[in-house]
């Protein structure tokens, strides 16, 4: 059986992945879900300094101290800078790195970079003007004016995403990724929710950038269609494809 390290994604904590974490115990694996500094229940722990490092330390202890070894690090959305950093750190108790509809940025790029300049521009100005220019206000999470991310999502779960979301600082997603050189072989795979794989081995052969970053052959890729959420949308589904990739 594998041991699983889960991450979620901005403005959650672990309680997002309590139904994936479900499936993967019934069949037989452990399972550690983690919520990182600032957020959800830590959220007290908020403050300016909060970054990908100290996210990346967040895990990394997780699974040193928990003296873990073969993990399968599953990170979703913008917890990928964090995994990535983690488990470049540690590459020896890493067995298998997942991103579930997200991907690993390349060096010099922070998560911020993956959007459009004004996508972007919007993200500082709500930060700046709603978030004492530091933290992420959680989104309204409206499935009228977001069905693609917010497709499969309940009436139900979006009022708890939006009860239980928190701020997120924004160092999180405007620290660059800092990958070392070589970067290590460790098994990569993609589970896209929201985009096609094509695409994304389009663009790699392309050569554009964050794309590029996620091909070669490390990389797997595993498609399963719903929204941005699949912990929440589908997550026996999700549960049984990250056994699957063990």
């Amino acid at each position: 059986m594998a041991t699983f390290v889960l991450v979620p994604g901005h403005w959650f904590g672990a309680w997002v992945w309590d139904g994936v974490a479900a499936g993967l115990r019934a069949a037989g694996h452990d399972v550690r879900a983690v919520t990182l500094t600032g957020v959800a229940e830590r959220a007290a722990q908020a403050t300016p300094d909060v970054d990908v490092d100290t996210h990346a330390a967040d895990i990394v202890e997780v699974v040193e101290g928990g003296g873990l070894a073969g993990v399968v690090l599953v990170a979703h959305s913008g917890g990928n800078m964090a995994a990535t950093a983690a488990a470049d750190r540690i590459p020896d108790r890493i067995a298998r790195v997942v991103y579930v509809d997200t991907g690993p940025m390349p060096d010099g790029l922070a998560g911020i970079d993956f959007h459009d300049p004004e996508t972007r521009a919007a993200l500082e100005k709500r930060v700046a003007e709603d978030g004492g220019g530091w933290l992420i206000p959680v989104p309204p999470f409206d499935a009228d004016a977001d069905p693609v991310n917010l497709a499969g999502l309940s009436a139900e779960t979006l009022a708890a995403m939006r009860e239980r979301g928190t701020p997120q600082p924004f160092g999180t997603a405007s620290q660059p990724a800092a990958r070392p050189d070589p970067l290590p072989d460790t098994p990569r795979t993609v589970v896209a929710s929201t985009f096609p794989i094509e695409a994304v081995r389009r663009m790699g052969e392309e050569g554009v950038p964050v794309f590029a970053a996620m091909t070669g052959p490390e990389w797997t890729y595993r498609e399963l269609p719903t929204g941005h959420w699949p912990m929440l949308s589908r997550p026996a589904d999700l549960a049984a494809v990250l056994a699957d990739l063990a």
